[in-house]
């Protein structure tokens, strides 16, 4: 087995950030408990516009909360590379965000569409301001019982924390889902906060923060099952 692992952690670092504190520490946490050393490398998001090499280079990809991005377009252009290539690949808050454009675009054949933190009035927002915010908020999430959040949770309910205040528009919920970014777990009024892509070996998004639950010999079990799928690459 590999005992070691480059992961590129999307996003426009804020090291006084606590989504991103937290997200260095979660990976410490799952890295100790897997007994692999993690090098954990912070990729800004304008610079992929051009070049994806911190992409290509990486055994995963963790698209980090943050947004908006100095670049959408940057971070879509590395998730598509994510996708595209199998690489294993997380995205958590605003990576969430970031991911459902990307599927949009990239695979619904959706050219416009649109996050509304950068573009309020575009035409076609598949990501939009959330109808109350979710910052700070820790609530239930329902999975679906089979899919990749229920196995790696071993449940098929549980309670995560949120720091986001935009999320998938739930009139392009179903236009998702059956175009193959399945939805996977919901909050109480079914609306979209975990997604995945099955027969991918790891594309797993979601709206709330996971890497705020992990503890250090409790890591949490969606970045356990992230850093495992990278072993397993």
């Amino acid at each position: 087995m590999r005992s070691r692992l480059t992961i590129a952690l999307v996003g426009d670092h804020d090291p006084a950030f606590p989504p991103h504190i937290a997200t260095e520490d979660a990976l410490r946490h799952a890295a100790e408990h897997l007994g692999v050393r993690v090098d954990a490398r912070w990729v800004p998001t304008l610079p992929l516009e051009t070049d994806l090499s911190p992409v290509r280079s990486a055994d995963a990809v963790w698209c980090v909360p943050g947004s908006p991005y100095q670049s959408l377009d940057g971070a879509v252009r590395a998730l598509r590379h994510a996708r595209e290539h199998g690489l294993p690949t997380l995205g958590t808050c605003g990576g969430c965000q970031h991911m459902v454009i990307e599927y949009a675009r990239g695979v619904l054949g959706f050219a416009d569409a649109q996050h509304a933190e950068y573009d309020p009035y575009a035409s076609r927002l598949f990501v939009t301001e959330l109808a109350c915010s979710l910052k700070g908020a820790t609530m239930p999430v329902a999975l679906v019982p089979g899919s990749t959040a229920a196995t790696l949770y071993g449940e098929n309910t549980t309670e995560e924390q949120y720091y986001c205040d935009f999320g998938l528009n739930p009139e392009y919920q179903r236009a998702l889902h059956d175009g193959g970014l399945r939805v996977s777990g919901t909050d109480a009024d079914g609306e979209a906060r975990v997604l995945e892509l099955p027969g991918h070996p790891f594309y797993l998004a979601t709206l709330f923060v996971p890497q705020a639950r992990s503890l250090p010999g409790r890591p949490h079990p969606l970045i356990t099952g992230f850093l495992r799928a990278a072993l397993a690459r």
